[in-house]
């Protein structure tokens, strides 16, 4: 077969292994949001199968030879770029079996439902079984795709290519050291807490405005409620959002939709001219964060932001007595908490750093899985100088484990870093930012990221992508140095040297 024959069948075959993955998540956004309680079981047959059947036809034999003939071939550089991302997609899922395959995703949905049950029970013991599973599957995966590498650098890969364990580590104990001064000097003051009761429908409405004014396509998307929000796209022309409404905190709801927001614009400015070549998804998950966390923090926690949103606030909530400035403090607030979504910019890496540094200790074998409670609150103490009152906020608070997404927390710091590096080149592209935002003028930031960002697909890898909008940078000094610029105002603080 010459390479345009190879191409052809290649790429159709990627189309309908995506159509394929595309109807597995769906399934999955049901489990998150409408399934009926009593359905798991079933539910967990049909992940198995859908996930064995598109692993069987990624890692079939005929795609090897595929790829074989067109990385032997003179191609354009765009198919060049797409025959290398694949051969490496490749080569890394051919080493799993399909009954490996098959048993993670019936741990997974075992592991969602466990995972809800202790979680309302307050109880890790219920699920302790479940993750049990789902770490000894998760370490078989590693050893199959490279058992002389370590498990964590392998599985990291799968989520954010081109990130050293060494590197990050090196990067947390920078950010840690910045962060703990700032949060050093806020000390004991005060929070400013927003307060409030705010009705559910009224804050539903208030969300689909703002997702809408910042660019969100709802003829492609919804909102939807779940325990613990996500965005998740099931192809192009369907990316859904879902969120969670507190009656009593009005901003932690708005900001889990802000920043699910985020998402869910990079997922839409993804190149669909590209299905079939693998290039038409996300270069990786730290560079997805970035659009997240951009929106949320960057945008979503400005005082412009605020004073746009302010208007809109009152006509959903008449006579709710709050002004612009007392949103913009609120949302701003220092105060260490045990909820990761629901954490403060400064106090959230602490977070992340948490949940790596546990990882790496289960994967190394320094930490059972029986000891994760008490090891949980012992790092809050350290770092955060609080322990958990129960498991429900402590060990249990996060959905990752339960799906056994091992090696995936990074991406959200990585996030936070790529983000304070395009505020800050963006600002040189758009110095009236301030202005356009006060004014509910998002579509430039939009077209900004979806021009350098978004339309690029996985063309380059994440760490690649950031370099190629911003330059060489320091994304930590970028970061501290955003955060003391607004908090440190807050707060009356002034950097130390």
């Amino acid at each position: 077969m010459d390479a345009a024959g190879a191409w052809d069948k290649l790429t159709a075959e990627i189309r309908e292994v995506s159509l394929l993955s595309g109807a597995a998540a769906s399934l999955a956004w049901d489990q998150q949001t409408y399934m009926p309680k009593g359905s798991g079981g079933l539910r967990g047959k049909q992940m198995s199968i859908l996930s064995r059947l598109c692993h069987e036809r990624a890692v079939a034999p005929q795609v090897g030879e595929w790829l074989d003939t067109l990385g032997a071939a003179d191609l354009p550089e765009q198919r060049q770029v797409a025959i290398r991302k694949l051969r490496r997609d490749y080569d890394r899922e051919v080493k799993l079996p399909g009954s490996l395959i098959e048993r993670q995703a019936l741990a997974r949905t075992a592991g969602f439902e466990k995972w809800m049950e202790a979680k309302t029970a307050k109880d890790f013991s219920i699920f302790r079984p479940a993750l049990e599973e789902l770490l000894a599957i998760s370490k078989e995966k590693a050893a199959a795709i490279d058992a002389d590498r370590h498990p964590l650098q392998v599985l990291m890969e799968k989520y954010d290519p081109g990130v050293s364990i060494p590197a990050l580590q090196s990067t947390f104990a920078r950010l840690q050291e910045g962060l703990t001064a700032l949060i050093t000097g806020v000390g004991d003051a005060p929070a400013r807490e927003l307060g409030g009761h705010w009705p559910l429908e009224a804050q539903k409405a208030l969300h689909t405005d703002v997702a809408a004014a910042l660019g969100y396509d709802f003829a492609t998307g919804r909102i939807d409620p779940a325990e613990h929000p996500f965005t998740i796209s099931l192809g192009h022309g369907d990316t859904r959002i879902t969120t969670h409404y507190y009656e009593d905190d009005l901003l932690a709801g708005l900001g889990g939709t802000v920043h699910e927001t985020g998402h869910a614009l990079y997922e839409q400015g993804l190149p669909s001219d590209l299905f079939g070549t693998g290039l038409d998804s996300a270069a990786s998950f730290g560079l997805h964060e970035s659009q997240s966390r951009f929106w949320e923090n960057a945008i979503g926690r400005s005082l412009p932001f605020f004073e746009w949103l302010q208007p809109r606030l009152d006509a959903r909530f008449p006579g709710n007595g709050k002004q612009a400035v007392d949103l913009y403090r609120a949302a701003n607030r220092i105060q260490p908490g045990f909820i990761r979504v629901q954490a403060d910019e400064v106090t959230y890496n602490l977070h992340v750093i948490v949940r790596v540094e546990l990882e790496l200790a289960l994967f190394e074998g320094r930490l059972a899985v029986a000891d994760l409670p008490d090891a949980w609150n012992e790092k809050y103490t350290k770092y955060l100088g609080i322990t958990p009152p129960d498991d429900a906020v402590g060990v249990l608070q996060d959905v990752h484990w339960s799906s056994g997404a091992f090696a995936y927390f990074q991406s959200y710091t990585l996030g936070n870093l790529y983000a304070a590096a395009f505020l800050a080149t963006l600002r040189q592209d758009l110095p009236d930012l301030d202005d356009r935002v006060r004014a509910g003028e998002f579509r430039p930031i939009l077209d900004w990221l979806r021009d350098r960002v978004h339309r690029h697909g996985r063309t380059l890898d994440g760490p690649e992508r950031v370099r190629a909008v911003v330059g060489e940078r320091d994304y930590v000094e970028d970061l501290l140095s955003y955060l003391w610029s607004r908090h440190g105002a807050l707060y009356g603080l002034t950097r130390p040297a």
